[in-house]
Formats: C-alpha cells, structure tokens, sequence
C-alpha cells in the first residue's frame, strides 16, 4: 500500500496563497500520477490538479487553473499545490491522491488516498 500524507493547510484571507504538500511512502514514487482532490462541505468530491510522473504534464480544474499550481519533487517524493488568489470558494478538505495508470480528472481512477487537510478561505 502507498501512504500519502497532506500538509500546509489552513486558514488564509481572501486573495492570499498556501501551498499544500504531500509526502508518499510504500512505493516507487515516480512510477504514480499523482492528484489533489477537495471536497467543500455539502459537494462532491472535485477535481484540482494532476501531474504526470515526471511532472511535465499536468492538467487543472476549470474552476483553478490560472490559479493553482501543481509540482513535484520525486527526489523528496513530495508533490505540491500552490495555490494563488483565494477565495472563500476555495474552502475545502484538499486530498493528495495516486495512481499508477493515467493522467485523469477522474477521482475513480486513483487508488490511493491522504487523510486530506483543511483549507479555509476567509472574505
């Protein structure tokens, strides 16, 4: 099994940045695409960002892109989200996920999942 542990969230003003981490453990990082999910109280689970293996390929949200940035570091087998001009929609649980398959929107397609970490986004 991959363990996938979130940090970095937390409460920040409307306009204002943080940056989300996730440290992997169990496996090979670099063999994983590597995703951030969220999930506001009363939604569904929504897509963020997602980074191919090496990081080179990525793909974003409609509702983040411009925004929000995704990277990984495989030699600290850590991916990041930063995230840029917040805004109280963007309170929610952010999860870190991993597959070892595709590069995909799809929640269904990961197979490993963090515990998540709050982000609030105060106006």
């Amino acid at each position: 099994q991959v363990h996938l542990v979130e940090s970095g969230g937390g409460l920040v003003q409307t306009g204002g940045s943080l940056r989300l981490s996730c440290v992997t453990s169990g496996s090979t990082f670099n063999f994983y695409v590597m995703g951030w999910f969220r999930q506001a109280g009363g939604k569904e689970r929504e897509f963020v960002a997602a980074a191919s293996r090496n990081g080179l390929s990525t793909l974003y949200g409609d509702s983040v892109k411009g925004r929000f940035i995704i990277s990984r570091d495989n030699a600290k087998d850590t991916v990041y989200l930063e995230m840029n001009s917040l805004t109280p929609e963007d309170t929610a649980v952010y999860y870190c996920a991993a597959n070892d398959r595709l590069m995909t929107r799809h929640s269904s397609e990961f197979d490993y999942w963090g515990q998540g970490t709050q982000v609030t986004v105060s106006s």
